[in-house]
């Protein structure tokens, strides 16, 4: 008797889901204490590192720490996220997508979900190269005022870009059902593939038949 295949299929690996969680828990401290340094209506934001002079010690720090965190991720899903003909016929039916259709013959990810990962890795570069230059009393000593000033500036700015980034990243897992799960379980089900990334589907239905034929070559 043939055994029935599982509905069930991985999306994220643990070490996939444990490095995400990881940058998203320590993304919520840098970027809380640094709101904090922007207004100063939320200078009391500091104190989620503490205190503010705390504040002001560990945010570099802990933004070092996100930053070399995200750096496993980029290169990680770096492969699924180069932009091809399909996800110029997925843009073209972006009204269909915001009616909760599917659109295009989508591989791992869609253009919106790699529009996110290239906006997320070019802001974190902007920060941690910006956040460099003006990382008192390290590095800051090394560049001219006028250097330093546009390192504010772009901090600044790319900082609101991540925040923003991130909030549109959220809501789109919990907009589409299942994927919130495949973060936090690391599975989806055949049907969820076969819908939102058919490409993907196909090529874990590849896969497992390949599985399949070694094994039963090997018996």
């Amino acid at each position: 008797m043939m055994k029935k295949k599982s509905d069930k299929i991985l999306r994220h690996t643990a070490s996939e889901r444990i490095n995400h969680w990881l940058v998203a828990i320590v993304f919520v401290f840098t970027a809380i204490s640094g709101l904090g340094f922007f207004f100063p209506s939320l200078n009391w934001f500091m104190n989620i590192l503490g205190t503010p002079e705390l504040s002001r010690l560990l945010h570099p720090f802990v933004g070092s720490v996100m930053a070399f965190l995200f750096i496993f991720m980029f290169f990680r899903y770096l492969k699924h996220n180069f932009i091809d003909k399909d996800d110029l016929v997925w843009a073209k039916n972006i009204h269909k997508v915001l009616q909760n259709e599917e659109a295009g013959d989508i591989g791992h990810y869609n253009l919106g979900q790699k529009g996110i990962y290239w906006t997320l890795s070019i802001s974190l570069i902007l920060l941690t190269v910006s956040g460099v230059i003006i990382w008192r009393p390290y590095f800051a000593d090394y560049f001219s005022i006028p250097v330093i000033r546009i390192a504010l500036l772009v901090h600044s700015l790319s900082a609101i870009l991540l925040i923003i980034t991130v909030i549109v990243h959220a809501y789109a897992a919990f907009w589409v059902k299942g994927s919130i799960r495949s973060m936090v379980e690391g599975w989806v089900t055949r049907g969820w593939a076969k819908k939102h990334h058919p490409r993907w589907y196909r090529e874990v239905l590849e896969e497992e038949k390949k599985e399949e034929e070694n094994k039963q070559s090997q018996k």
